[in-house]
């Protein structure tokens, strides 16, 4: 069993999770505004998911990210790239089922190092992962997701018995909003993860007020 006693200290995993939409949907200068808007109201994590090609772009959006992550005090996560949370400093890493080991990215990226493990619908895969070292874990999509819309579906109860099983914290991911967040909180999310929800906002620093209203925060 991996101490997590002896793992970076830091904000705990709990409350708004914000997850980038693609850098190309809107100018950047606006999708920078939302992000500020995001950092200044509440948001615990970020984590900078692009799947473009172009490298030196990611590596520039990344950078600026995580300075401004460092301006508001806020986790900063990488989505799948140990090599580009490495180049820009990132407080970690988030890994999906096809990524590398918890092993390899706990040796590239250090003891302090967030690192987050996609487990779907399965318990078993989240047990393993806390065992392995994660610093936290994902559940879902519980809901239909504009992201990830072919993604097999999770339900609550995954949530329950994790609540029960695990000692890190538990992010429900895959179609969160204002309307169905408190489901996944009542069910044992200490954070939810989000992307349209805040990006799609006519007012983002509002929305994340909202959602950490849901924790009592």
């Amino acid at each position: 069993m991996f101490d997590h006693s002896q793992n970076r200290s830091g904000p705990l995993i709990r409350g708004l999770y914000l997850i980038t939409e693609s850098p190309g949907r809107r100018p950047e200068a606006a999708w920078f505004d939302i992000i500020e808007a995001a950092l200044a109201s509440g948001v615990s994590v970020l984590q900078f998911r692009d799947k473009s090609e172009n490298r030196e772009t990611r590596r520039r959006l990344a950078a600026a990210l995580r300075d401004l992550c460092g301006d508001y005090g806020v986790s900063f996560i990488v989505n799948d790239d140990i090599e580009l949370a490495l180049e820009t400093s990132a407080d970690g890493v988030h890994l999906g089922r096809d990524d590398c080991g918890i092993a390899e990215a706990r040796g590239r990226l250090g003891a302090r190092a967030l690192i987050g493990v996609s487990c779907y619908d399965d318990l078993a895969r989240a047990e393993d992962a806390e065992a392995k070292g994660a610093d936290y874990v994902a559940f879902g999509r519980f809901f239909p997701s504009r992201t990830k819309p072919v993604a097999p579906g999770a339900g609550t109860d995954v949530l329950q018995r994790a609540r029960q099983a695990l000692t890190i914290p538990r992010v429900a991911i895959g179609g969160i909003d204002l309307t169905n967040a408190s489901s996944v909180i009542e069910a044992g999310a200490d954070a939810v993860a989000v992307i349209g929800a805040v990006f799609d906002s006519p007012d983002p620093a509002a929305t994340v007020r909202r959602f950490l209203a849901l924790f009592g925060g």
